[in-house]
């Protein structure tokens, strides 16, 4: 029966029992008659309620399914085109869409979950309370653990990995070696801070890149040994030739026992202090290498950006004046800090400063920038662009390669001492340039 008709129907039941009820009241029927009509309305009020609440009890019970989710409920549909029956479809349908969309869900998470834990790259995430969530099995393999409940149970396998992990922020890397089974492992830490659902979530991503850091080591040595081999030989072979020459001709005439002419004492003077100046320029190459080998230990403190800028500036003024250079140097904020070592950046910097210069000595527009400002990652960066000649695509590559230079007189050592001071201060140096433009150098401080 339609909800509406059977709704109305007993209403109108109720009404007419209350006005047989009044007549038989006013018309002074008996007791047992009025006490009846009384029983009957007060069963049929009981019936309405009852009846009305029915569809909201169906309301309430498809929400709590809901809540629940709880979708394997199906509600009777008899195909009669009542109402009752229509909200019924509709339920149904709801409930299995509902049904469908979790069992997608549910598909997808098992799906990534999957994906998750096949992963070659270790990934760890956890609430800020510390509980692990998911650990993925490259992760435990590089761990060499079997299960981690909390983020703390890190520090018992590597102090300093407990340490990278709690301290970066997003964005934020580290390389740490641990010891494994297997040999030394270099961990390159990568983390990423998550909210999700007012949650915090921290993500660490964890890759072994010792196969890589060995491939790069000896693509290193044998660029570093090429290098050493080609300016050792360059200084060797005329040192070895033009004494093996004056030996021979002083043998020669100890021999036939000659008298040296005052020619050949010249010749043999010039041979000598040729062999001299050869040697000191070895010398000078043999100590450039062991200053690259020992570069000091940062000695850290406050740095204001805009004073040492400015610093810098002026001591680099009459160069800037002899070679028609106009300088930009801007710092944002004014009152930008950074907590380094000021001796070892200020060397960097009229480093790269030397570099713009000599990139700029043919251009007709010279401009040297020094920008200090703080990237959308909250790393404290520093860049030196000169609007010189550019550096070529093949040279980019080996810039940083101890004693590779483009200049014709230059040790090579410079960009290889800004890198490793950079590295000593846990930053980077980058490169970037544009044939006929210019070069940027960019440092980067984490901080």
């Amino acid at each position: 029966m339609d909800y509406k008709v059977g709704l109305a129907g007993r209403i109108i039941l109720l009404a007419a029992s209350i006005f047989l009820l009044s007549y038989f009241i006013l018309n002074g029927a008996g007791v047992f008659a009025t006490s009846l009509f009384i029983i009957l309305i007060l069963a049929q009020i009981i019936f309405l309620i009852s009846y009305a609440e029915s569809s909201f009890k169906k309301v309430r019970l498809f929400l709590d399914n809901i809540k629940q989710d709880n979708y394997t409920s199906v509600f009777p549909v008899k195909f009669d085109g009542t109402e009752t029956d229509d909200l019924h479809i509709e339920f149904n349908a709801i409930l299995a869409k509902l049904k469908e969309d979790q069992a997608e869900k549910e598909a997808n998470y098992q799906y990534f979950r999957s994906v998750f834990q096949h992963l070659s790259i270790g990934l760890i995430t956890f609430e800020e309370d510390g509980k692990i969530q998911i650990l993925n099995t490259a992760a435990k393999r590089m761990l060499n653990i079997e299960q981690l409940h909390f983020i703390a149970e890190i520090e018992s396998v590597n102090k300093e990995l407990h340490q990278a992990i709690h301290g970066l922020r997003t964005g934020g890397s580290e390389l740490i070696k641990i010891a494994h089974p297997d040999g030394i492992m270099q961990l390159s830490v990568y983390v990423i801070e998550l909210v999700m659902r007012d949650v915090k979530i921290k993500l660490v991503s964890l890759q072994n890149i010792q196969s890589e850091l060995e491939e790069k080591e000896m693509e290193a040595w044998q660029n570093l040994v090429k290098v050493l081999t080609h300016e050792i030989m360059n200084s060797i072979a005329p040192i070895s030739s033009l004494a093996s020459t004056i030996k021979g001709e002083i043998e020669h005439k100890i021999e036939q026992n000659l008298p040296a002419a005052l020619d050949d004492l010249e010749d043999y003077q010039m041979g000598i202090t040729t062999i001299e100046k050869r040697s000191e320029g070895l010398i000078n190459f043999v100590s450039d290498f062991r200053s690259l080998a020992h570069i000091p230990n940062p000695k850290f403190s406050t740095i204001h950006l805009k004073t040492l800028l400015q610093q810098l500036e002026t001591l680099m003024q009459h160069q800037f004046e002899s070679n028609q250079i106009m300088t930009k140097c801007t710092v944002t904020p004014d009152d930008l800090i950074l907590f380094g070592d000021q001796n070892l950046i200020e060397q960097v910097l009229i480093n790269l400063i030397h570099n713009g210069i000599h990139a700029m000595e043919t251009s007709i527009t010279k401009v040297l920038s020094i920008d200090a400002f703080i990237d959308e990652s909250g790393k404290i960066i520093i860049e030196v662009t000169d609007s010189g000649k550019g550096i070529e695509e093949e040279a980019l590559s080996k810039i940083f390669i101890p004693f590779f230079t483009t200049k014709k007189k230059g040790s090579g050592i410079g960009l290889s001492l800004s890198k490793q001071i950079m590295r000593r201060h846990k930053g980077n140096i980058q490169v970037r340039s544009e044939l006929g433009k210019g070069t940027t150098f960019k440092l980067i401080f984490n901080a």
